[in-house]
């Protein structure tokens, strides 16, 4: 008879499949991250675990401890993980049950393609491949720490595969997929506001990209490294790096759209207004009907829609102080967002966007008009208050503390709502990076 679980950590290693074993991997794996490989790291024994799973402390563990532990689950605080378990949801057993089903099915998988030969099968890179496109596909329906997770889960699985085989044409595909994946990875590193590991990520993704002669991929992973040049304050970098990726050959409309608004965004922060119009220009020329097997086949978070263009144009327009610009781009991207189905629209675009709407209004002196723009801001999840959002709002929050707004009580109100948002967003509860500090100022 299984037995239920006692605290929300039990429930939690029950849900993530996580026997003591895996478990102290994956704890020890996360003290390494956090405090590098001293001899005072935190560990955990046997014994341990099952009183800490077992409901029998009495006291918290040592703050080193709680912090591990937070880090691993970053959506709860340690007083939760050692609390009771959530009470029963009747949606909860729907996702347990996916979520055996899909392990199941991946390890069973696994084993038959051991067992018929001694190299790889196509089947498992077939399989392979799907759930890479699988996650980027779903990237925008999920918190950040779940899609790293899915995302650790695929690469490891990869690695698996490419040690198994010495064939030229599956080592090929198989190094793509890794760097696919390490490309998705730096994305949610990113939005989870680990700007280091982030880059890391990405130049992995630039390797594979380059290894395999698989441009689009190397495009993709420099233009992810261009904008994280210019969110730790080096928008010269930023310039150079998505000038680069633009020069590769087999790129498709949405590569270059992508490259084009982050190579704006870079001369906006470099305050070369005129830089920045000409790349927005660029951004939004009509398509020559050109495609690759990245952008476009895979699609999700390696596609650039419309809206996430108007977006990322409304948050350059803002940099370079053109507000009226800033929220016509803005009230565009809400516009196409509303006109895709709900289970299509990206929660991040849609909070980054109405941010910078409010923004815009704010600049127009119209704290009234910001105030109604920042209603969808509100609803986003904790879980999902990613980098972007934070780095938006945190903008908003900055102007309405200037001198001009002091006495003024909706000002005053809009300002705390953005501290009490940003205060439990993801970037902040694992811990902000010095970087992401600086930009909030």
């Amino acid at each position: 008879m299984r037995t239920e679980p006692k605290t929300l950590l039990a429930w939690l290693c029950d849900r993530d499949r996580l026997p003591y074993r895996r478990f102290e991997k994956r704890f020890t794996e996360y003290g390494l991250r956090l405090f590098g490989n001293s001899p005072t790291n935190p560990t955990c024994g046997e014994t341990q675990f099952r009183r800490w799973t077992g409901g029998k402390l009495l006291t918290l563990p040592g703050p080193a401890t709680c912090q591990i532990l937070e880090s691993m689950w970053p959506e709860y605080t340690a007083v939760e993980l050692f609390g009771p378990p959530p009470q029963s949801d009747p949606q909860a057993p729907a996702y347990d049950l996916e979520q055996r089903v899909r392990m199941t099915a991946e390890e069973a998988l696994e084993g038959a393609d051991t067992t018929a030969s001694a190299s790889v099968s196509d089947n498992t890179i077939d399989e392979l491949r799907d759930q890479v496109t699988s996650l980027a596909r779903g990237y925008h329906l999920m918190p950040p720490t779940q899609a790293y997770e899915t995302g650790d889960h695929l690469r490891l699985a990869i690695e698996r595969q490419r040690d198994r085989t010495q064939a030229p044409v599956q080592q090929q595909d198989l190094m793509i997929l890794n760097g696919q994946t390490a490309a998705l990875l730096s994305v949610a590193a990113f939005d989870l506001g680990y700007f280091p590991s982030a880059s890391s990520f990405a130049r992995t993704a630039s390797v594979f990209g380059e290894t395999t002669r698989f441009t689009p991929l190397q495009a993709y992973a420099d233009g992810t490294l261009a904008y994280i040049a210019y969110h730790t304050g080096n928008p010269t970098e930023a310039v150079a790096k998505a000038t680069r990726a633009l020069s590769y050959s087999g790129l498709g409309d949405v590569a270059r759209r992508r490259l084009q608004a982050i190579k704006a965004r870079a001369h906006a922060h470099l305050g070369d207004a005129a830089a920045a119009r000409q790349a927005i220009r660029l951004s939004t020329d009509e398509a020559w009907d050109r495609r690759d097997e990245l952008h476009d086949e895979v699609g999700g978070e390696f596609a650039f829609t419309l809206e996430r263009l108007a977006m990322s144009t409304s948050t350059t327009a803002l940099l370079i102080g053109d507000a009226a610009q800033a929220e016509t781009d803005a009230r565009r991207a809400l516009e196409l967002l509303g006109q895709r189905p709900q289970d299509q629209q990206s929660t991040h675009v849609k909070a980054s966007a109405a941010a910078d709407l409010a923004h815009a209004r704010i600049l127009a002196d119209d704290v009234d008009g910001a105030t109604d723009a920042m209603t969808p801001v509100w609803s986003v999840p904790a879980n999902q208050r990613k980098t972007g959002i934070v780095v938006r709002t945190a903008r908003t929050r900055r102007h309405l503390s200037k001198p001009e707004y002091h006495g003024a009580q909706v000002p005053k109100t809009l300002r705390e709502q953005i501290e009490d948002f940003n205060r439990v967003s993801l970037p902040h509860r694992i811990g902000p990076s010095v970087a992401l500090l600086a930009i909030e100022g």
